[in-house]
């Protein structure tokens, strides 16, 4: 039985979580390594989960900063 790689799994649980409210526009994500070990992978596996949720829009990275919730409105679909 397939399972989803941890990477989805990370982007996933961001996402709910800004559709749950938990995380809002403008709201700081941990850093890298901070999110590797809650989550027990390496940083490849979060570099990764990162890239795909900058892809999607829900993310925004500054250099030296660090990573940030986009708008939904910039990424959400209607239903």
């Amino acid at each position: 039985m397939p399972t989803t790689p941890d990477y989805i799994r990370i982007a996933d649980d961001v996402v709910s979580a800004v559709h749950a409210n938990k995380l809002k526009p403008g709201d700081r994500l941990p850093s890298i390594a901070q999110l590797a070990l809650d989550n027990s992978v390496g940083t490849t596996t979060i570099q990764m989960a990162y890239v795909r949720l900058e892809a999607l829009r829900v993310i925004r990275r500054h250099q030296g900063k660090g990573v940030f919730v986009n708008d939904p409105r910039l990424w959400m679909r209607e239903p």
